[in-house]
Formats: structure tokens, C-alpha cells, sequence
């Protein structure tokens, strides 16, 4: 089982061409089937148990080979802790933050700032749930399902600029739709995040451990099994119902990935 089998995430798979010489010569070194994503998972869980600075050990990444080329996902997890703790400072108080965040965690991380600075991560991550514009990125094809030692996986992975276009679309039709807000705003910050990164990238989305708790709703549900998730399909429904002016189509296809994923939701507060 997955350390942390409540974690999705979104990856941006660079060539492994568009990385520093050392990178390069690092991460050519390691073998594709090396256990990266369990490494990743402990280390996290790791930091949940011993504060640590972000900067203090030398960062992993995931691997990826496709057409006989290697392509690099870096954790980024100094610029991901940073994030973190920008979007908590922002959430609680800071009284209630300092219980939380060591100062001498919370001045490292500020410290690295400037080595921070301008750099995004290859690597957005959701816990007990997928958004919904994550899934307007890929087409049914480009799905992947099975089952490994950590259980039942769902992986779709496409070229960045499919993903692009793909969600260049979708921000149309739902700016077109309700004009300016959250969701078109939350739209637009995934198209400005995607334009970072090199062109031949490859786009992945990981359901990680939520594939085996969405199998469990989907059965208990009454139907087969993990391959009756149709998430991809009812999101692109809604889309093209947007962008029609299909007001009944698009309502149809999200309210359809809604309550399949309210279940697997609602796990997070289960006993």
C-alpha cells in the first residue's frame, strides 16, 4: 500500500535535455524502475514526523522514458514546501501557525527564497478528491488502468501541448459561460503553470491511492469495478455542454463526476 494513499497529482514530465549538466548526469544514472514515488511519499511523511528544512538533502525526481528518450519530473519539494507554507500562513492565524511550522523550519524555507524564486514545481498534488480541471487535460484514450504491488492504479499522460490546447478550450468555454471568477481564474493559473515548462514535455495525471478507494465506492455503488470511472469523459461532457450553450449537457456531465467523487471525499472524515 502507498504511504500516503490519499495524494493525487499532476506531473510535467520535462525532456531530461532541459535540465543542468549535474542534473542530467544525476538523473541518467538512475534506473527508470527505481521506486521514486514511494520514495517521495516517506520522505514526506518523514518531514510530517521530523521537521526538517526542505533545502537539507539532496531533492529525487520521478522518471519517465517514452519513445526511447527519458523525461524528469523533479519533486521540487523545496518550492512546493514553500507554497505550502505560504497557502497556510494565509489560512490560520499566525498564532496557530507557529504551533504548527517550527520558526527554524518556517526561516529556512525563507532563506531559500531566493534560490526559490522563479522556479515552479514540476509536481501540483490534491488530496482526497481530483478538480475537475485537471481531468479537461487528457481524452479517455490516454488512460491507463491496472494493478501493481501498491494495489489499483489510474495514470493518464499526454503531450504537454494537447494539454494546453485542451485547456485553452476549456477556459474559453467557461469564461464564455459565467464570464470571470474562481473556476476561469483556477483555469487560467493551470494554463500559465503548463506555458512554463519545455514543449516536448509529457503531462501525467496519477490518481495514486484514491484509485483504489474510487474502485471501493464504484462497486459498493452497484457497478463493475475501477472501469466504470468515466471522470475524463463526464468532464469533456460538460466542457463541450459549456461551449455549446448545452446548459442541460453540461450540467449532466459534472454533476455525474460530483457524486462519484463526494464518496470518495467524504473517506477523509470517515471513522
Amino acid at each position: 500500500m502507498r504511504p500516503t494513499p490519499y495524494v493525487a497529482s499532476l506531473r510535467v514530465y520535462e525532456p531530461i535535455e532541459s535540465f543542468a549538466g549535474a542534473d542530467q548526469l544525476r538523473w541518467s544514472q538512475l534506473a527508470i524502475t527505481s521506486p521514486t514515488r514511494w520514495d517521495e511519499q516517506n520522505r514526506a511523511l518523514t518531514r510530517v514526523i521530523k521537521s526538517e528544512a526542505p533545502n537539507t538533502k539532496l531533492d529525487g525526481a520521478h522518471l519517465l522514458e517514452h519513445g526511447g528518450k527519458r523525461y524528469v519530473a523533479p519533486w521540487s519539494t523545496t518550492a512546493r514546501c514553500w507554497a505550502a507554507l505560504d497557502d497556510f500562513k494565509f489560512t490560520y492565524s499566525p498564532v496557530i501557525v507557529n504551533y504548527f511550522v517550527p520558526q527554524s523550519i518556517a526561516e529556512s524555507i525563507k532563506a531559500s527564497a531566493v534560490e526559490i524564486e522563479g522556479k515552479v514545481s514540476h509536481i501540483l498534488t490534491y488530496t482526497w478528491s481530483i478538480p475537475p480541471r485537471w481531468f479537461a487535460l487528457f481524452h479517455p484514450d490516454e488512460r491507463l488502468q491496472g494493478e501493481n504491488e501498491d494495489g489499483l492504479f489510474t495514470i493518464a499522460r499526454t503531450l504537454i501541448s494537447n494539454a494546453k490546447t485542451r485547456a485553452r478550450f476549456t477556459h474559453e468555454a467557461v469564461l464564455g459561460a459565467f464570464g470571470q471568477g474562481p473556476v476561469e481564474a483556477e483555469i487560467g493559473e493551470l494554463i500559465s503553470w503548463l506555458e512554463i515548462f519545455d514543449n516536448l514535455s509529457i503531462v501525467e495525471l496519477d490518481y495514486g491511492g484514491l484509485a483504489n478507494y474510487l474502485n471501493n465506492s464504484l462497486i459498493q455503488g452497484g457497478q463493475v469495478d475501477l472501469e466504470a470511472d468515466t471522470s475524463i469523459e463526464d468532464v469533456n461532457t460538460s466542457i463541450a455542454g459549456l461551449a455549446s450553450g448545452d446548459g442541460a449537457l453540461a450540467a449532466s456531465g459534472y454533476e455525474r463526476l460530483v457524486a462519484r467523487w463526494r464518496k470518495v471525499s467524504a473517506l477523509e472524515f470517515s471513522s
